[in-house]
């Protein structure tokens, strides 16, 4: 038997998400539309595939450990300098390195009830112990989430602006607010991955002199690269070293590499891609509407609808637009679970959704 560590050997195997793959195996067919894990259906830039392309036939050589091109290029969009900015395998690589830099056994972390289950799993795996708050008028609390902070003597809080899975955010006010009443010793980690389809007024200044922060981003969702796995955190350059302690220096990929480099570049189709998520978005609350469903205010790639009953009540509509071949998700933890999740997609994709609902509803009720 391998000889697991204690705390891995207490752990339950857990997988934070079931992917649609899984489930159309399940199926024995493919879904008509994937609207479930806030992919951007629109794709990435023409410039970063034709980038990704040619980097394809050097794949033989590793990525570049020190990701310079990339990071000088964010440095430059952002305003800062390189020391603000590492790159990793996404948010979900660069959440695991955070945890691994500030948390231990029994070190408090705190988070909201029904956040992002991927960074809970992080805190479980590091045997870090996580306080959660609920979330209040379908959007997380920052100063729930800083009370607890407080009362725990917490190393480390998750807040995301915009949020998944509710699509809520906060002002760059209130957020800011957070910042300046952080407890002492505590680091704030700001998971915005869905700041490109926010209003303007949602992301606070960057600060990149407060150790207390770090700003995670992603390439994943508005920039339509999420198969490449390829994110990037923004803080001071005290916090910032600790990743090349710990980071895999290799875990971001050639080919990604140059996708992101060119689909920073490409601004032109970032606004092409936010303005048909709007066109989505709104079709998604119309096609809710005519069910007697309400769509909540959406600030991210997704529409997250009320289904207006309790969590058993969304989980059969949810599993009856699966069986009709359309793949949503769900909130997770009530009262939030009384809703379904849904990405934005092309008018084929809701087309589908469109179709499906009716039925699916039906079924759920009898």
């Amino acid at each position: 038997m391998p000889r697991f560590t204690p705390l891995i050997d207490s752990l339950p195997a857990a997988v934070p998400f079931v992917g649609p793959e899984a489930q159309e195996r399940a199926l024995g067919r493919p879904f008509a539309a994937r609207l479930g894990a806030n992919e951007s259906v629109f794709g990435p830039a023409p410039e970063a595939i034709a980038a990704m392309e040619r980097a394809a036939a050097e794949v033989w050589k590793y990525g570049d450990p020190e990701n310079f091109e990339l990071r000088q290029a964010l440095a430059a969009h952002h305003a800062v300098a390189m020391e603000n900015i590492v790159v990793g395998a996404g948010i979900d690589g660069l959440l695991g390195s955070l945890v691994r830099l500030l948390v231990e056994p029994e070190v408090s972390v705190v988070t909201s009830a029904g956040a992002y289950p991927t960074f809970n799993y992080h805190v479980a795996g590091y045997g870090g112990t996580l306080h959660t708050v609920p979330y209040r008028d379908n959007a997380e609390d920052p100063e729930a989430l800083l009370t607890k902070a407080a009362e725990v003597e917490a190393a480390l809080i998750y807040l995301a602006n915009p949020d998944n899975p509710m699509g809520s955010c906060h002002e760059a006010g209130v957020v800011q607010s957070m910042i300046d009443r952080l407890p002492q010793g505590a680091v704030l980690c700001l998971d915005e991955a869905y700041g490109e389809f926010a209003p303007a007024e949602t992301l606070p200044a960057l600060d990149m002199e407060n150790p207390q922060v770090i700003r995670m981003r992603t390439f994943s969702k508005a920039h339509g690269m999420a198969g490449a796995r390829i994110g990037y955190a923004l803080g001071a350059p005290r916090l910032i070293g600790g990743f090349a302690k710990v980071r895999n220096h290799f875990g971001v990929n050639r080919v990604g590499q140059a996708g992101a480099l060119a689909a920073l570049g490409a601004q032109d189709w970032l606004a092409h891609v936010v303005a048909q998520v709007e066109v989505a978005r709104e079709r998604i609350a119309r096609i809710a509407a005519a069910q007697g469903l309400r769509a909540l205010p959406s600030a991210t790639n997704f529409v997250t609808i009320d289904c207006g009953r309790d969590g058993v009540f969304a989980k059969a509509v949810l599993e009856g637009l699966v069986a009709r071949g359309v793949f949503v998700r769900m909130p997770f933890v009530a009262p939030e679970n009384r809703c379904i999740r849904v990405s934005a997609g092309t008018a084929a994709d809701l087309d589908a959704f469109e179709a499906a609902l009716p039925g699916a509803i039906a079924d759920a009720r009898a």
